[in-house]
């Protein structure tokens, strides 16, 4: 048997003994309600799944949502990270750019980022994606939703992986919570419709001496993320600090898992951001001719929030107009 094959066998024994159960209790339950993401991915994921919500999601929680200020994960519109490191493949990068924009997912106003994915040597964009974030009032930070648009050899191939909160059984989930505690599973995302399941947990919440990218942090929370209907993919650890954000990214049980360090987290002049946000407004309106689910949003809007809001709106009007 190629070695491919046994972690497809694994996850289909794993899905067929829980189907089996399912349908055995749902001939002692009767009819099924609604049906919404009733796939059978879905059900497997009600038994099997062990991450429960860390939080209820409930749209009065999300006032002021779009300003992300969590001390571990602030997303200040106009900030960059850059993460270099290595995956098995060679040279490894990720971009993330905080946008100026903001987007309605699930009845909740969310922080568009705007995710840049690039291997090999010389490095090549490898995925290119829309990232929805909100924070709730006890400062956790949630994501609703993402389109990761794939290429290769730089040639778009599809937006295959593309799930927004509420639509199509799909759920959102806390990434970083606002007080981490050291405890069980939690969810971070769940779309039935595309085979997805994402968990975190919390490793430890005050980590010292934690070097990334020739600097050295303190009280750095830990968070493995992994998916349970892939035991053999194993997970990711990533190191949040304080002020700062997301500085470190380590694979456990996953030879192909990518390593990356923070390397430079920047304010961005005024016409890099103005160029990050029309980059983020071509990338949606791609997204609404290629994603089904995406069309059933309303579309980004620009709102950067604070001292920057007039001076950013007037820029992109004129870059518009100059257009």
């Amino acid at each position: 048997m190629a070695d491919d094959a046994q972690p497809r066998l694994k996850r289909s024994l794993l899905l067929a003994v829980v189907s089996a159960a399912l349908l055995a209790s749902a001939a002692l339950a009767g009819p099924a309600g609604d049906g919404t993401g009733a796939t059978r991915f879905a059900l497997v994921a009600q038994v099997a799944n062990p991450c429960k919500a860390l939080a209820k999601f409930k749209r009065s929680d999300f006032a002021d949502s779009a300003r992300i200020d969590n001390k571990r994960d602030p997303l200040p519109p106009g900030t960059r990270f850059v993460l270099d490191g290595q995956t098995a493949e060679g040279p490894h990068r990720v971009v993330l750019t905080v946008t100026d924009l903001v987007k309605r997912i699930d009845g909740v106003w969310t922080r568009v980022l705007w995710d840049q994915d690039l291997q090999g040597e010389p490095l090549a964009l490898v995925e290119s994606e829309l990232a929805f974030h909100a924070q709730d009032k006890a400062d956790n930070v949630w994501v609703l939703g993402e389109y990761p648009e794939e290429f290769e050899g730089g040639v778009f191939t599809g937006a295959p992986n593309t799930w927004i909160s509420g639509a199509a059984g799909a759920r959102g989930g806390v990434l970083v919570p606002g007080k981490p505690r050291k405890g069980g599973p939690f969810l971070q995302g769940f779309a039935p419709a595309i085979d997805f399941l994402d968990c975190g947990q919390v490793v430890k919440t005050s980590q010292d001496d934690v070097c990334a990218g020739g600097v050295c942090y303190d009280r750095v929370t830990q968070i493995r993320e992994f998916s349970p209907l892939d035991p053999d993919g194993g997970s990711q650890l990533k190191f949040y600090a304080p002020g700062v954000g997301n500085i470190k990214i380590t694979a456990e049980g996953d030879p192909e898992g990518e390593f990356l360090d923070l390397t430079s987290r920047s304010k961005l002049t005024l016409k890099e951001r103005i160029r990050a946000d029309l980059a983020a407004l071509r990338l949606e309106r791609r997204a609404y001719a290629n994603s089904k689910v995406y069309r059933t949003t309303s579309p980004m809007l620009l709102w950067p929030g604070g001292p920057d809001t007039t001076k950013v709106r007037q820029a992109v009007k004129a870059e518009l107009v100059r257009r």
